[in-house]
């Protein structure tokens, strides 16, 4: 299985910091004793803030041109539109990726097709920040038909508001059905947005090899605490080789049929095992209202609200003699916790 690494800062800061960073994960990589394939930067960054930095803009194509020559790695950039594509070729930076608001628009994605069609630009096309596969799906294959030879997926994760553990929801199921669906197209993990948080990065990433992806594209900064954006998702170059020299690669293909119907459960596992948290913490704060208003602690009448809320699907009675079990130690543990 070909294996794709690409690192490199969330954003274009300086020529400083871009060649500092560069430096680094070329010579540990190469120490390690495999190659950085692309080095990414962003030089225009949409933001959610306004007022958050966006990046240096066009002023960064030198800099990271400059990368590109000394280090001899290629270089790939975001663009939203047909302009910033013909910037990058103008510094001959023909590696660029589709980020996840872009992708909501086919319009926007339709004309950054149009405006490398035919040429030799490696194109990654992030998922939407939506959990739309088919919407993905169209995105990869306005690429494809622009026959640009070089495109890939990034599976970045989605924004969802029920998401409680990572900054962005998994949903392990899109991006492992795009496999089946297109199993020639290259898949790459991008942990760093998906998770938010460097320290969630490793096992994200160890899950998307189990997954049969064939890559990881990780932000990297050499000095993540003086970033200027999204500090905290951010590995420093050592931390970014250790993560990948550690990652257990298997060069079999998963069952993916299996692969997706676990990732299921993954994601609702997480879900589960938050949210029983969250309501613990809700209980306990019920307990001090209860506390000072000297209301009793056992309210029978709104727990049978709560037990109607959970006993559904009567068809299934396996499901419903769990269910009991399950209520009865909810109801036992809620009681301890307010006394």
């Amino acid at each position: 299985m070909e294996r794709i690494w690409i690192a490199g800062p969330c954003a274009a800061e300086s020529r400083e910091q871009l060649l500092a960073t560069a430096a680094e994960l070329v010579e540990q990589s190469a120490i390690a004793g495999f190659r950085l394939d692309y080095f990414r930067a962003g030089a225009w960054k949409i933001r959610s803030n306004p007022d958050s930095f966006c990046g240096a803009g066009e002023e960064a194509l030198p800099w990271l041109q400059e990368v590109q020559r000394i280090y001899d790695v290629p270089v790939c950039v975001e663009v939203m539109n047909a302009r910033q594509v013909e910037l990058c070729a103008k510094h001959d930076i023909y590696a660029v990726w589709v980020g996840a608001r872009t992708g909501v628009n086919p319009t926007e994605v339709q004309q950054i097709a149009d405006a490398v069609r035919g040429t030799d630009f490696t194109v990654m096309v992030k998922n939407p920040i939506i959990p739309d596969l088919k919407l993905w799906i169209g995105n990869i294959e306005r690429f494809q038909k622009a026959d640009i030879r070089r495109v890939m997926a990034v599976h970045r994760g989605f924004t969802d508001a029920q998401e409680n553990v990572y900054r962005n929801a998994p949903v392990w199921q899109n991006p492992i059905e795009l496999k089946v669906r297109m199993p020639e197209l290259p898949i790459l993990c991008d942990p760093s947005h998906l998770c938010g948080n460097v320290k969630w990065i490793p096992q994200v990433a160890q899950l998307s090899m189990n997954y049969g992806f064939n890559g990881l594209m990780v932000e990297c900064h050499h000095n993540p605490s003086q970033a200027l954006s999204d500090a905290e998702q951010q590995m420093t170059p050592a931390q970014w080789v250790e993560l990948v020299t550690h990652l257990d690669l298997r060069n079999d293909t998963p069952d993916l049929s299996l692969v997706k119907q676990r990732a299921k459960l993954e994601n609702i596992d997480n879900q589960i095992s938050e949210l029983l948290y969250q309501r613990m913490m809700i209980t306990d704060e019920i307990a001090d209202i209860k506390r000072k208003n000297h209301i009793a602690v056992v309210q029978p009448q709104q727990w049978q609200q709560v037990v109607k809320r959970y006993t559904k699907h009567p068809e299934d009675s396996a499901y419903q003699d769990f269910m009991a079990k399950f209520l009865e130690l909810l109801h036992q543990t809620s009681i301890e916790r307010q006394k």
